[in-house]
């Protein structure tokens, strides 16, 4: 039986830079814009698809009916299929880039080289003499690890269908930035993963994801709700970002974000939030000996009440506790020292103009003067 690799006309077990030429090859001289015979184009497109998924054969009649038993045929399906092929393309080279980016990384040498995909786009890699490698180009699949500083120009997202080839990038030593992320609109989204293990990452906006998809125990016609959520870790380090928006999860020794939407989770040492937003289902950590602060002056009214601000230790309080808790009635031993609470604005609260919020001050909630308003025990109902 005639093999894909013999449809393609490479020897069998070709690599795939080989089988990627000949299919290039053989395309053109056979689409029907050139003169050539349609079925044979398709044929060689679909030897060429097969091998892409290891697929030695083409599929017989037989296979093909079986197969339509099988799946039903749906767009979710075939969205699947390409999906998958597509990410271990780029997977595949994402791991060559690697590979060439740490072999010039161990000579000190400085080079730029093309990979990705010419369905999805290509991204240059190029490695400078002062160690930082530079990516232009968008980020879809895979995993990349470099000893070094990493820049880029372009968006980093994952392949919804593929979470294999899910798109993890680990800097080992050094920054994680987008190059003008704000100005250039650059965004990481839909489950992809940034660690800098020793160094500050630096992006612009920041998606996670929501999807319905089938019940993966088979139940016909029932969907669930899977996440792709996005994580972002710095922990010795600095998470500067913007609008932090739907199933995101960042962690580090400090975060700067602008807004922050739709079930996000932080987690640090200090948290500074500059803009108005925050919805009820963000929950922020703060770390011990940190702080908290909120610079938009008017962000009491953008601010979810039902927002959660917990430490490490356990403790938790609303939001709605630090918005209506004046400065005035803190007690003098939980202000920064130096101050008192004529240095602030009257009848201001502990949200907006960047009051902060240290953990010592919520680790002692309950020191309220003159028995204002209930604990935060009693506000979220844990007793006494």
């Amino acid at each position: 039986m005639e093999s894909n690799y013999d449809i393609l006309g490479v020897a069998d077990g070709a690599g795939r830079r080989e089988v990627q030429a000949a299919f290039r090859r053989l395309a053109l001289q056979h689409h029907s814009d050139r003169g050539g015979d349609t079925e044979q184009f398709k044929r060689i497109k679909q030897a060429y698809e097969d091998l892409k998924e290891g697929k030695r054969y083409p599929d017989t009649g037989e296979d093909r009916a079986r197969r339509s038993r099988v799946y039903s045929g749906s767009d979710e399906e075939e969205a699947r299929r390409r999906n998958r092929i597509l990410a271990e393309e780029v997977s595949g080279e994402m791991r060559l880039a690697g590979e060439w980016a740490a072999a010039l990384n161990r000579t000190g040498g400085t080079g730029s080289r093309l990979f990705g995909s010419r369905a999805l786009g290509e991204m240059e890699f190029e490695r400078a003499a002062n160690g930082a490698l530079t990516i232009k180009g968008n980020i879809m699949a895979g995993s990349l690890e470099y000893d070094g500083p990493v820049m880029v120009r372009g968006n980093i997202t994952s392949p919804t269908f593929a979470g294999e080839h899910a798109t993890s990038i680990t800097v080992k030593r050094g920054d994680f930035k987008f190059v003008d992320p704000v100005q250039n609109k650059y965004k990481v989204d839909n489950g992809a993963r940034i660690f800098a293990e020793r160094g500050n990452i630096v992006v612009g906006n920041v998606f996670g994801r929501k999807i319905q998809v089938q019940d993966p125990d088979g139940r016909v016609g029932l969907q669930v709700t899977a996440e792709r959520r996005t994580h972002l870790y710095a922990p010795l380090g600095r998470i500067v970002a913007e609008n932090v928006v739907n199933t995101v999860s960042l962690s580090a020794d400090a975060v700067m974000v602008l807004n922050l939407e739709d079930d996000v989770r932080v987690s640090a040492r200090e948290v500074l939030v500059y803009g108005g937003k925050m919805t009820y289902d963000v929950k922020i950590e703060l770390r011990r000996g940190g702080v908290l602060r909120f610079f938009e002056r008017n962000s009491v009214l953008g601010l979810s009440d039902d927002a959660i601000v917990s430490l490490d230790n356990g403790k938790a309080l609303c939001v709605h506790d630090l918005k209506t808790r004046k400065i005035s009635d803190l007690p003098a031993q939980l202000l920064p020292a130096g101050a008192s609470p004529s240095s602030y604005p009257r009848g201001g609260t502990m949200v907006g103009n960047g009051f902060p919020v240290t953990y010592e001050m919520i680790d002692n909630f309950e020191m309220r003067p003159k028995g204002r308003a209930r604990p935060w025990r009693l506000r979220l109902g844990l007793g006494k």
